[in-house]
């Protein structure tokens, strides 16, 4: 297929981080053809179309929370890592899926979790196929705020937001080292796609790091 060192790659982190970007560069790497991306966050709101609180309660914690901001940084991370888990289903239908197509995919999106990322790359193996995941890890708000002012510019301040979002990076990335999977950094900004590439080119046979590295988050 390609020259890289997987056939599906699922890219994780928090939100205002940056990985779109990393996709589109990884995406357009793939030495035979450019790989399909996946949004994740279109099938999160396809899910959540389909679905109510009644019958799926887990996935719509949000709509009771017109305003997220008035709860703390705990209280709304709580929330992010219930919905990011009980969409892990719909991750593993995503990754079967692109499993029955001979074109190699990356896929992106807050809400992919390191355990769901770890069963992918179990269930690529039994196919044959490389199912290989990172994480992109932020660790400082301010950063994220300001990533949030340069993309959103009409949307005022939103330091609430990054404060979740960087907790969120922390939590993500300590489930991601738990797992065995490559925690990258985003800054320096110069040079992501490669660092990328090198983090998974560590990894073994069966999809998790030769040499695990330290926890970065909690």
């Amino acid at each position: 297929m390609t020259a890289t060192t997987w056939d599906i790659l699922l890219i994780g982190g928090a939100s205002g981080i940056g990985k779109s970007r990393a996709a589109a560069q990884l995406a357009d790497g793939a030495d035979e053809s450019r790989a399909f991306v996946v949004e994740f966050d279109d099938v999160v709101s396809a899910v959540e179309s389909i679905t109510t609180a009644e019958h799926h309660p887990a996935l719509h914690h949000f709509d009771t929370v017109p305003d997220p901001a008035r709860l703390t940084v705990d209280q709304v991370l709580a929330l992010q890592i219930t919905t990011a888990e009980a969409l892990e289903p719909a991750v593993l239908g995503v990754v079967r899926n692109r499993l029955t197509v001979d074109v190699p995919a990356v896929i992106e999106g807050d809400y992919l979790t390191p355990a769901a990322a770890a069963e992918a790359i179990r269930e690529g193996r039994t196919t044959g196929r490389r199912v290989r995941a990172v994480f992109l890890h932020e660790p400082d708000p301010e950063q994220i705020l300001a990533n949030y002012a340069a993309r959103e510019p009409d949307s005022g301040e939103q330091r609430h937001r990054a404060q979740v979002s960087a907790a969120y990076s922390h939590w993500l990335a300590g489930q991601a080292a738990r797992h065995g999977l490559p925690v990258v950094e985003c800054r320096p900004w110069t040079g992501l796609a490669v660092r990328l590439e090198q983090a998974l080119g560590e990894q073994d046979g069966d999809g998790v790091l030769s040499h695990p590295r330290p926890t970065l988050g909690p």
